[in-house]
């Protein structure tokens, strides 16, 4: 049993991870309706500024911070990314959705598109076309709980993704902006007839999904050590997989996907390799089919139930 469990713990630190971005994708489509591809290029431009942000402050990888140096170290970069992700994508809101909300539903996505271009092409003018290592300065210590080990970076990005989730959970219901924003989903006429001012309450919405991705960015590069232009179209479509499977618009069904894909693809990461040494299993290990099974569960969630997992079956908005 401690051997399956291992796979669960490594899954929901990816999925976490997944969480965060895949909240990007939920929010901005429950309040516009609009698949935003160009959110997971805002997270690889995250992930750079973190890196930014440690080659400002000199750090050195061999003599790492640590204390309240390495707390300090770490507010810093998750800071500046989720603002700088944040401010970003705010203006690709203003600039490249908002001129076009009222147009075909397939301009603003083509327009998502060509936005997801602009970032890859400016990722490969800040730091090249070839991979750039993240340094690792979290300490990485292995916990034993029974026959299950989890590390302590793990530990990190699980406990950071929950207080992001609980609190953006406590934004959306217990506060006046959250309020606002729910009216703004439910009904955008109606909501302005009541005061709401709807081009803000969206360009909120889009600053804190974004925001949202640049901590996830920064967890990211604490758990897989590099990163590269193209890894925001990856992850993001892996993200757009999770919010499907929990039912897109809906914030703890994006939560609940991450984990759920995060958990299974960390089952055919893991269970073929093992199975390999004994003959049997995938070609070339598991680790080469994860992506497959990813978006496998995203086709068979689209045929069999669109809505997702928490999704409601709801007529258009019109």
């Amino acid at each position: 049993m401690g051997y399956y469990l291992q796979f669960v713990v490594v899954g929901l630190a990816s999925g976490s991870i997944y969480a965060l971005i895949a909240l990007g994708y939920t929010m901005v489509y429950g309040i516009i309706e609009l698949i935003n591809f160009a959110h997971g290029d805002i997270f690889m431009i995250g992930t750079m500024t973190a890196i930014q942000v440690f080659r400002i402050i000199h750090l050195n990888p061999n003599n790492p911070p640590r204390g309240l140096a390495l707390v300090g170290v770490l507010l810093l970069a998750f800071l500046v990314s989720m603002i700088v992700c944040a401010v970003l994508g705010m203006v690709i809101e203003m600039i490249a959705y908002r001129p076009l909300r009222n147009a075909p539903r397939l301009a603003p996505l083509i327009s998502a598109i060509g936005v997801s271009l602009i970032l890859e092409d400016i990722g490969k003018l800040w730091n090249g076309v070839g991979g750039i290592n993240f340094p690792q300065i979290f300490p990485n210590i292995e916990y034993t709980i029974g026959s299950v080990q989890i590390s302590s970076v793990d530990i990190f990005i699980i406990v950071v993704a929950a207080m992001l989730m609980i609190a953006l959970q406590w934004l959306i219901q217990s506060t006046r902006l959250g309020r606002a924003m729910r009216a703004v989903a439910q009904d955008r006429e109606a909501a302005a007839l009541m005061g709401v001012n709807v081009n803000r309450i969206i360009s909120i919405t889009f600053f804190i999904g974004a925001g949202l991705a640049g901590a996830g960015a920064v967890v990211y590069g604490l758990k897989f050590g590099s990163t590269i232009y193209y890894v925001g179209y990856q992850l993001g479509l892996v993200a757009f997989t999770c919010a499907v499977l929990g039912g897109i618009g809906n914030i703890m069904g994006a939560v609940l996907g991450g984990l759920v894909v995060g958990i299974i693809q960390s089952y055919v990461t893991l269970i073929p390799d093992s199975l390999a040494n004994n003959g049997v299993g995938l070609p070339h290990g598991g680790v080469a089919w994860s992506l497959a099974v990813v978006f496998a569960i995203l086709i068979l969630i689209l045929v069999f139930r669109p809505s997702g997992i928490l999704g409601q079956n709801v007529p258009d908005k019109v």
